[in-house]
């Protein structure tokens, strides 16, 4: 693999395009320093990268730049997203994943205009109209914030991967069409496409959780909501509602509700299922 030293990007305004360009560049390369130019110097040294100027591998600004499959654009962050981000997260599965979810928002952003939070927020770092900051220096607290946001989009989705076998461990001891975790990993992708139903975990406030299970990785409604008459209470409005004395909370939305007693958690799980 090429070793990048330098990089060379474009000056004045910037967006979350060549801003998280140069926090993945920085990820990949500790010691990584970036110019930014209103123009490409005629001549390049081996260890710099240009990216989002100068019409080359790295830019998206010529007439004939690529697109994925789904017509969504490449921009530069994309381009080398496509190129070093496997590397970056160690995995071509999250690789994949993360240029579904984030990386495709941003390029679309910067090559249409399309609203998205993140690029408007990053935005945000440019220096007003009236301020005395200069645009490089602006430049570098936006891709600090880029580094942690795509440091923990990677480190999420890496836990991520890590619990599927505690999950799916789990999973084949399911009684009840209900899932018992000794301590909660994320285990949408795994239980999502099974007859699980409910998963019950240790509640980081103490007590028990028990949320339902969503109908599919990509869609969070519930195979099996809590009650109606349920959603919303908690305490002993909620006791006296749902007969269940150690019952504290359900969220009004009537995915997750949280009891003291485990034995009671997974009472009201056994007995949700089997209402059926």
């Amino acid at each position: 693999m090429k070793i990048y030293k330098k990089g060379i990007t474009h000056g004045g305004k910037f967006h979350a395009d060549d801003v998280f360009a140069t926090a993945l560049l920085k990820k990949l390369y500790p010691d990584f320093t970036v110019t930014r130019v209103i123009s490409v110097p005629d001549s390049i040294p081996d260890d710099t990268v240009v990216y989002d100027i100068g019409r080359g591998r790295f830019d998206h600004h010529q007439n004939d730049t690529s697109e994925r499959e789904n017509g969504i654009r490449y921009a530069a962050f994309g381009l080398l997203w496509k190129e070093y981000g496997a590397l970056a997260c160690g995995s071509e599965n999250i690789q994949q994943k993360l240029d579904s979810c984030f990386v495709q928002k941003i390029d679309d952003s910067d090559n249409n205009g399309t609203h998205d939070s993140v690029s408007m927020v990053i935005s945000s770092y440019n220096p007003s109209w009236d301020s005395d900051e200069s645009s490089d220096n602006a430049f570098d607290k936006a891709v600090s914030m880029a580094a942690d946001i795509l440091n923990n989009l990677i480190n999420y989705e890496l836990g991520s991967e890590r619990a599927k076998e505690e999950v799916s461990l789990a999973y084949n001891k399911m009684h009840n069409k209900t899932v018992i975790l000794e301590r909660f990993a994320p285990f949408k992708s795994v239980l999502a496409e099974t007859d699980a139903v409910f998963v019950i975990y240790p509640s980081n406030r103490g007590g028990y959780n028990i949320q339902c299970i969503p109908v599919s990785a990509e869609n969070n409604e519930s195979k099996l909501p809590f009650p109606e008459s349920w959603c919303g209470k908690e305490g002993e409005d909620l006791q006296s509602e749902s007969g269940y004395k150690s019952i504290r909370f359900v969220h009004k939305s009537g995915f997750i509700a949280s009891a003291n007693e485990f034995e009671e958690a997974v009472k009201i799980a056994a007995d949700l299922v089997q209402s059926m």
